[in-house]
Formats: C-alpha cells, structure tokens, sequence
C-alpha cells in the first residue's frame, strides 16, 4: 500500500510541476530560431507587431504600417531589418514605430529571432 502511495504522489507531483511550468512559461520561451520569432510577433504582450501591421496568420491585424510581405526583398541586408525593430528612429525620427530594442522591449535574442521569421515572410 504504502508504495503505491509513492507511486500516485510522485505522478500527482510530475504533473503539477509539468503543469506550472506551461502555465508561467510564454510559448516563445522553448522555441527557437523562426518558431521563437514567429511566437514574438504574433505575442500581444511581446513584439505585439500584429497592432500595426498585416501578416498571414494573423488575427485582428492593424493597417497602421506596411504589411509585413516580401521581407527579404525589402531589406535584403538583415542587419538594416534589425535596426528598424531595435530603434526605427535611427532611420526616420518622426516614425510611430516603437523602440523595441532600445526600450527593453525585446532583447537582442529576441529581435533576432522576429528578423529570422520575418525573413520567412
């Protein structure tokens, strides 16, 4: 008897621990690469770049800023792409597009990973 109890506590306490971890974790967290940044994007909390602007699979998309297609063809140099999410102020002071990077917004790690999804765009 006294092992099963074992058994069924170790159980209930994997699925708790298992269960916090999902809760408390955004689902950017264990992604990486293109998903990490795909999950940024589309993150009302994060990125959030659905409020401005139109990408496929999106959902309540804004039609502030340009539709975010053709990615590479717009900034064929990444580096420039970077930039624009970091601080698009650098490039246009009067933009509404907000700091990301330089207000701690987003990390470094985490602009790269928009630009690797919006590279896929």
């Amino acid at each position: 008897m006294r092992l099963l109890q074992n058994k069924v506590i170790k159980k209930v306490t994997l699925f708790i621990g298992l269960l916090a971890s999902a809760v408390v974790a955004p689902c950017w967290a264990e992604s990486t690469g293109v998903e990490k940044g795909k999950a940024l994007t589309f993150d009302r909390k994060k990125g959030n770049c659905l409020s401005c602007h139109v990408i496929a699979g999106g959902t309540l998309m804004g039609t502030t800023a340009p539709p975010l297609i053709q990615m590479q063809a717009r900034f064929p140099d990444k580096e420039k792409l970077y930039d624009q999410i970091w601080d698009a102020r650098k490039r246009n002071p009067n933009t509404i597009m907000p700091p990301f990077g330089s207000h701690g917004m987003l990390s470094n790690e985490e602009v790269d990973a928009v630009v690797e999804y919006l590279y896929t765009l």
